[in-house]
């Protein structure tokens, strides 16, 4: 769980740092650290970027409701939403909202042009969506004291 909290933290540290860190020889945390990666518990390691730096600054979340729920039109939807860049999350929800999707695009001009390039590919029932006025708190960090 230390190696994996600095990780989250900081996942460009190098192996020694991370050993100093977590009380380990550089040999014992890379072969942990292997090991987690062996075992799916580390997916990958990545760098955050600022969005409104690079022009990316209206966040929405899109509420989808279908009429279709089969597996085929599914695999579908799975296979539209990979193709766009801008949907960073799509999740299939319980309640009245099918699936939520969060996007990040320049502004609402280019809202709209995701909007329409989505409704073109994958029939929906309704759609609607939620700007993102301010974040509040916005992390990757998993709560591993609850793991």
């Amino acid at each position: 769980r230390r190696i994996l909290a600095e990780l989250q933290r900081d996942a460009a540290q190098s192996i020694e740092e991370l050993a100093g860190k977590v009380n380990l020889s550089r040999n014992a945390c890379w072969r942990r650290v292997k090991a987690l990666e062996e075992e799916g518990v580390i997916l990958g390691r990545v760098t955050l970027l600022n969005s409104e730096k690079l022009n990316l600054g209206l966040a929405a979340f899109i509420a989808v409701k279908t009429a279709q729920h089969d597996p085929k039109w599914l695999e579908k939807f799975a296979a539209v939403l990979a193709e766009f860049p801008e949907i960073t999350g799509a999740y299939r929800t319980t309640g009245e909202t099918d699936y939520l999707l969060q996007v990040v695009v320049p502004d609402m001009k280019g809202y709209d042009r995701l909007y329409k390039r989505i409704i073109a590919r994958i029939p929906l029932s309704d759609v609607s969506s939620s700007f993102v006025m301010e974040k509040i708190k916005e992390t990757t960090v998993l709560p591993l004291d609850q793991a």
